[in-house]
C-alpha cells in the first residue's frame, strides 16, 4: 500500500531486531540521519505493544506511516521519506515499477542475511 503523494513528513514508526547486529548498525545510521527525530525506533526485544505477532515483525522489516504499515521494502521506503536526505528515494519508490525492483532486491538480500549477520557478529566480537 502506498500512501497519497499528498502524505509529507509523516511520523514514521519503526520495528527492529535489536539482537541483529546488522539491524543495530543499520538502525543507528538511521538514527544518525534522523535529526528531526520523525522515527520512532521500537526494539523488538523489549517492546510491549506491537501491530503483529512479533515472529512476523523479525521476518521482515515492517514500519508504519500515515496510519499505514509497509513491509520488506515498502517499509524502508517510509522511513526514508522520514529522513530528508533519503526522502527523494523514499518518493521515488511510490512508483509501483521502482517499488517492485526495490523489493526484488530485499528479498534478494533475505537470503544473504543470515550471513551478513554472522558476519556483522565477528566484527563486533
Amino acid at each position: 500500500m502506498v500512501p497519497s503523494a499528498g502524505t509529507s513528513h509523516a511520523m514514521v514508526t519503526v520495528w527492529f531486531d535489536g539482537g541483529c547486529s546488522l539491524c543495530r548498525r543499520e538502525i543507528a545510521l538511521m538514527k544518525r540521519l534522523d535529526r528531526r527525530k520523525a522515527i520512532r525506533f521500537i526494539n523488538l526485544e523489549s517492546a510491549q505493544a506491537c501491530p503483529l505477532d512479533r515472529e512476523t515483525l523479525l521476518a521482515r522489516f515492517h514500519a508504519e506511516e500515515d496510519g499505514h504499515l509497509y513491509e520488506g521494502a515498502a517499509a524502508f521506503a517510509a522511513m526514508w521519506r522520514a529522513i530528508p536526505l533519503l526522502r527523494p528515494m523514499g518518493l521515488a519508490a511510490r512508483n509501483p515499477v521502482i517499488l517492485t525492483v526495490l523489493q526484488w532486491g530485499y528479498g534478494q538480500f533475505l537470503r544473504f542475511r543470515p550471513f551478513l549477520q554472522r558476519l556483522t557478529r565477528r566484527l563486533e566480537s
